[in-house]
């Protein structure tokens, strides 16, 4: 079960903001044990050596084939054998951009041994503080996700439920960010405007284009400074940053 309560609302100048959006994964949470450390260990046992930022940079720029990717066909649609091949190219990309180039082979053994170490998503050490703010000063605060779970259930066993007033995934539109109707659910749900509300997410084109195809404000949170087109979005690299944010936009 998600929090609920009465509507509520911030007045920033002449701006009426209402809610805040989040994405659900790199933005509120990341899996733990962290992926860096799985791949690190992954490519040792394999004969690779690659330094863990190296790694970092490698997901930061797989990961803009990933949604893209699945944006035009949902990864959870396609066939076993689709889906290897595809995250055969994603782990192929995480390594040539960590400066080792690999066969398609290697690359697939590298992700079937590092998919194999169980792991779940843990909250990032800023994400309650900045929802349990947000909701004390007023905003309605949710999720939207291209994660197709039970997000009602996820966000209770990862401790976010208690600080979310809504929550819109791909699973219950149909279609996955940046597509508009995902966009537009979140603001039927919230009662309000797309320019009353903020959407916060980790990709320039999911989230932050987007949010703002529709009209929604929009800002780009980058935790390691390698997010690839980053150049022209307002960004931040901690959810603490919020709140000038949001002052910012009178």
């Amino acid at each position: 079960m998600l929090a609920h309560g009465g509507p509520r609302f911030c007045s920033i100048g002449v701006l009426m903001i209402k809610a805040v959006s989040f994405d659900f994964y790199n933005t509120l949470v990341r899996f733990w044990p962290p992926l860096e450390e799985i791949q690190q260990a992954a490519c040792h046992e394999l004969g690779l050596t690659v330094q863990e930022d190296d790694i970092t940079r490698g997901y930061a720029v797989a990961d803009v084939l990933f949604n893209r990717e699945n944006e035009d066909r949902p990864l959870s649609k396609r066939s076993d054998e689709e889906r290897l091949e595809f995250f055969g190219r994603y782990e192929q990309l995480i390594l040539e951009t960590a400066g080792i180039p690999v066969s398609m082979d290697l690359a697939t053994r590298v992700w079937k041994m590092a998919m194999s170490v169980p792991k779940d998503f843990v909250p990032f050490h800023d994400s309650v503080p900045a929802l349990e703010q947000l909701r004390e000063s007023g905003y309605q605060v949710g999720i939207i996700t291209n994660l197709r779970r039970d997000l009602g259930e996820l966000c209770q066993r990862v401790g976010l439920a208690p600080y979310l007033d809504f929550a819109v995934g791909s699973e219950e539109v149909g279609i996955e960010k940046p597509h508009p109707p995902i966009f537009m659910a979140a603001a039927e749900k919230v009662g309000a405007a797309p320019n009353e509300i903020l959407h916060v997410g980790d990709q320039v084109r999911s989230d932050v284009m987007g949010a703002e195809g529709v009209g929604m404000k929009a800002v780009l949170i980058d935790r390691t400074g390698h997010t690839p087109e980053s150049e022209d979005c307002l960004t931040i690299s901690s959810l603490s940053e919020l709140t000038k944010v949001l002052e910012d936009l009178a």
